[in-house]
């Protein structure tokens, strides 16, 4: 397949993200959700897209889920730890706050097949993530966080394979994206999946309908579809250096949903890229999964919403 074969850029969602990160379509709603990291404000906009509503955050989102009982709530990673948050009123329960080493702070994950959300840990400063490294963690249904992987500067790429089988993981500086077995609900098996080029750095992730993995690429400006072998299948260049993140949305899942940054570029680079920081909308031939709710005992009722 070329290149951005079928791929067409219909729409880009202003927003001028600092840091836009972690896009998920909320079939529910019909909606996309997505966050400014550094801006702390998590974004909503219905399809098709014409209104852009924005919620304060108590702090920093590095990553969120849906919930399988309730539409007003997200499971989130925020910088400290995991919480419920109630978007709307701006009320977050806290579920478990792990210890991290006070330059770290929560970043990329994501909902397992089985309802269970992820998180992963990363090392703020360049200038110390080649001493200092934290964790992915998983959410357990008894509202604590283990931890899963150790050794890791910035996590991302968190997704898994339609049957859940199979775990996708990066730590960014290592360009490289992992794949691991999934036995007994914890990952296994660690190997290479694919190596990404110099100045293409594997952020966000997501699974399509027929297993491929989409990786949004930051520095490159673009995404890429890699087939299950680890093959390049396709490639999207965006119209920004820095894409963060990318899911698939719209009611028949065949709009491609990438997020992306203005951070870490200088004037001269804003403008040739202008549009950095925008969420931008593709159609597409692929079709994605609808994307798997967290389902935690006892959060569901009323009982146990934030308050």
């Amino acid at each position: 397949m070329t290149p951005s074969s079928g791929v067409s850029l219909v729409a880009a969602v202003e927003c001028a993200n600092t840091l836009g990160e972690g896009v998920v379509w909320d079939d529910r709603s019909n909606a996309a959700l997505w966050t400014d990291i550094e801006g702390r404000t998590l974004y909503r906009t219905v399809f098709p897209f014409q209104l852009v509503e924005r919620f304060s955050t108590p702090e920093r989102i590095g990553s969120f889920g849906l919930l399988s009982g309730r539409s007003d709530q997200l499971v989130v990673a925020f910088e400290s730890g995991f919480a419920l948050f109630a978007f709307e009123s701006g009320a977050a329960r806290w579920i478990d706050r792990p210890p991290l080493p006070s330059h770290a702070r929560f970043n990329d994950g994501r909902v397992d097949r089985n309802g269970t959300f992820w998180a992963g840990a990363m090392i703020e400063d360049p200038a110390l993530r080649e001493t200092h490294t934290t964790a992915l963690y998983r959410l357990c249904n008894g509202r604590r966080a283990d931890k899963v992987i150790g050794g890791i500067r910035i996590s991302n790429s968190l997704c898994w394979s339609p049957d859940g089988t199979i775990m996708y993981f990066a730590d960014t500086p290592r360009q490289a994206i992992w794949a691991f077995d999934m036995i007994d609900g914890a990952p296994k098996n660690r190997r290479v999946f694919v190596e990404t080029p110099a100045g293409a750095y594997p952020d966000g992730s997501t699974i399509d309908a027929d297993g491929c993995l989409w990786n949004a690429q930051w520095g490159a400006g673009r995404v890429v579809r890699y087939t299950p072998d680890g093959r390049v299948d396709a490639i999207i260049e965006t119209p920004a250096p820095n894409v963060t993140c990318v899911a698939f949305g719209g009611p028949s899942l065949q709009l491609i949903l990438v997020t992306s940054a203005r951070a870490e570029l200088d004037d001269n680079a804003l403008a040739k890229a202008p549009m950095s920081g925008n969420l931008f909308v593709y159609e597409s031939p692929f079709r994605g999964l609808q994307e798997s709710r967290c389902a935690l005992a006892g959060f569901e009722t009323g009982a146990g919403a934030p308050g």
